[in-house]
């Protein structure tokens, strides 16, 4: 395919700073990245945004449910709001979690999973002990938002194109940021880099477009990069893999966590211990899954029905006693597992996730805004012993990095300000789709995809060929469609019509 580029004495200062070498090249990479991109930056930057002010807003969605009015009476124990929650609902019911909050002006919350498989939450005042209502756990205005930003709402197929699109995001920031960088003559280097850094507000059409693309692109660069790495640990394929990875070689939750591999055990009193010689069993960890599944072999802290746990745990397996020949007794009580999370520091905020069958024990949850203070801890359900108590201080480096990572991505680690530089992020994320979209518009060729064309001769371009293989090693998902749109590129746009630089 031939090169067109501005005839001789158009706009030359435009064309000596912007056509170089490699110019074009990075520019179809930057269009075929964006064309992807586009729409899931849109989705991933308003759903990011709502779920980033998750605490602002569901107190406002759900008010008769999460909030009540302080009483000067004492609370009731959580034993007895557990049994009048579950009194409230159809027979058959069984608890899986209860949220544990000291906040005066908040609601007790339960969990329980119901004969036809949904999950239901139950809200009640923890002063009178009267229900106030209940909420689908699925159903609720965050989690569907929440599912979609991780999956589209289309299971394992979104959640793998959500993957992509975060990863293909990567090339975009890269090549964006190749062809913004600053090309001019020596000794103007200044004035290229100030016109560089602000728009051309007195431009019109086209150019104004691109001078605002560009420029709302190189100052959400290294953020956009950040809220990129950061997500990506928490996608379903890659992410789960890397958590389990980061795991097994200690750089995760460290491998002698479980006191030198020996298994815990929730004990039943009088019970007869045996060895339990079978194979772990192969499960879809499908996420927080459902009260039938909960505390069986194999299992993860991911699968068990909890709605945070911290990643440097989530492929830690779930403790199991062996099987048991006699009933239990002498359950520990719910009242009991708030009294000694107390007595160990953590006071309120935390889901208890229930034992689920006679050997399971209490898993806590506590997912806090600053990641020294995470928690994870096993009680005995009979005895009420502390089986493990992991906290930030026992996380690889890996974890360690992530789980701020985390809280920084999530807008929770210094508050407001933190939601708010999110938020400006994400926005401008959506800003970029949406002019990128606009400049695409302006200069599109009848009956053509319109990507750039391709250089008559390009340069070698090692250093961005190296990128992209790293890129294909670290994210093999990501090689497959780099390879796809080589083929595609060859076979179906080959012929596309030639686009000026400008």
């Amino acid at each position: 395919m031939s090169t067109t580029l501005p005839a001789s004495g158009t706009r030359p200062a435009r064309a000596t700073s912007a056509v170089h070498p490699g110019y074009r090249t990075l520019w179809r990479w930057h269009f075929y990245a964006g064309l992807f991109v586009m729409p899931f930056l849109i989705v991933l930057a308003i759903t990011g945004t709502i779920y980033c002010f998750q605490p602002q807003i569901e107190p406002l969605l759900y008010p008769h449910r999460l909030v009540v009015t302080p009483a000067h009476t004492p609370r009731l124990s959580a034993d007895t709001l557990l049994a009048r929650a579950q009194a409230a609902l159809p027979v058959g019911a069984k608890p899986i979690r209860a949220h544990i909050e000291a906040n005066p002006a908040r609601s007790a919350e339960f969990v329980f999973a119901l004969m036809n498989g949904r999950k239901e939450s139950v809200y009640l005042n923890p002063y009178s002990g009267e229900v106030l209502g209940t909420l689908d756990v699925d159903g609720r205005f965050m989690q569907v938002d929440r599912m979609l930003h991780r999956k589209l709402l289309l299971g394992k197929p979104g959640e793998l194109l959500m993957e992509l699109a975060a990863c293909w995001t990567l090339v975009m920031i890269g090549t964006g940021v190749a062809l913004w960088w600053p090309r001019a003559a020596p000794g103007s280097h200044g004035s290229a880099l100030r016109a560089a850094l602000w728009p051309r507000l007195g431009a019109k059409g086209r150019p104004f477009w691109k001078s605002l693309h560009g420029v709302i692109g190189i100052w959400l660069a290294v953020g956009a990069l950040a809220f990129v790495v950061s997500g990506l640990p928490w996608t379903g394929s890659w992410g789960k893999q890397f958590k389990a990875l980061a795991t097994r070689v200690s750089a995760g939750a460290p491998r002698g966590a479980w006191g030198g591999g020996l298994p815990l055990k929730s004990t039943l009193p009088g019970a007869q211990q045996h060895a339990d010689a079978r194979p772990p069993m192969q499960m879809d960890h499908s996420e927080h899954a459902g009260h039938d599944m909960a505390s069986m072999p194999g299992m993860v802290m991911d699968d068990l029905p909890l709605p945070n746990v911290p990643w440097a745990v989530g492929a830690v397996r779930v403790p199991q006693s062996p099987d048991a020949a006699s009933p239990a007794t002498g359950r520990f009580t719910l009242d009991q597992v708030v009294a000694r999370m107390r007595a160990l520091g953590v006071a309120s905020g935390y889901d208890v996730a229930l034992p689920a069958t006679a050997s399971g024990v209490y898993t806590v949850s506590y997912f806090p805004a600053d990641p020294q203070q995470e928690r994870t801890v096993y009680l005995d359900q009979y005895s009420g012993t502390v089986l493990k108590d992991i906290r930030y201080g026992d996380y690889g480096a890996v974890s360690q990095v992530i789980s701020y990572g985390t809280s920084l991505h999530m807008g929770r680690y210094f508050g407001l300000a933190n939601q708010l530089i999110c938020t400006a992020i994400s926005l401008g994320l959506a800003a970029l789709a949406v002019t990128g979209f606009v400049m695409w518009w302006l200069r599109r060729p009848a009956r053509a995809v319109g990507a750039p064309s391709r250089e008559r001769a390009a340069p070698p371009m090692r250093a961005w060929k190296a990128g992209l293989a790293i890129l294909a090693v670290i994210f093999p998902l990501m090689g497959a469609t780099i390879v796809g749109v080589l083929l595609l590129d060859r076979m179906l746009f080959g012929g596309s019509k030639n686009l000026s630089a400008s």
